[in-house]
């Protein structure tokens, strides 16, 4: 199972790098899009996401995942994915569905590190 868990947080962490990586890509472009890899890097932040979640509850170390922060977490990425599958194919996007994409992605790195 450890070996699981690993795999599945570095393939969070690259979700993450992808998400993030393409917002910043953007942020220099007076027009906003949303690269395809915005796309690949919610999906895959959900799926692993959720995945880890199993592991830890699997693995019989259920009772020290902190419900709350994941539920958080789980609706905060929902939001990000829903906003990124909605806009993905159109040739622009609202500079304020661009920045929320943006702000909800720090918001969870934020929820993952500063919530104890």
């Amino acid at each position: 199972m450890t070996i699981l868990r690993i795999v599945l947080l570095i393939l969070h962490f690259l979700g993450l790098a992808s998400l993030l990586g393409g917002f910043l890509y953007t942020m220099k472009d007076k027009v906003k899009t949303l690269p395809s890899g915005m796309f690949h890097g919610a999906l895959t932040m959900l799926v692993t996401g959720v995945a880890l979640v199993g592991v830890a509850y699997g693995s019989g170390n259920g009772d020290h995942v902190d419900n709350g922060k994941i539920t958080v977490k789980l609706l905060v990425a929902l939001a990000v994915a829903v906003l990124v599958i909605v806009n993905r194919k159109k040739e622009s996007v609202a500079v304020p569905v661009w920045a929320t994409i943006g702000g909800l992605t720090i918001l969870n790195v934020i929820v993952a590190v500063a919530w104890r």
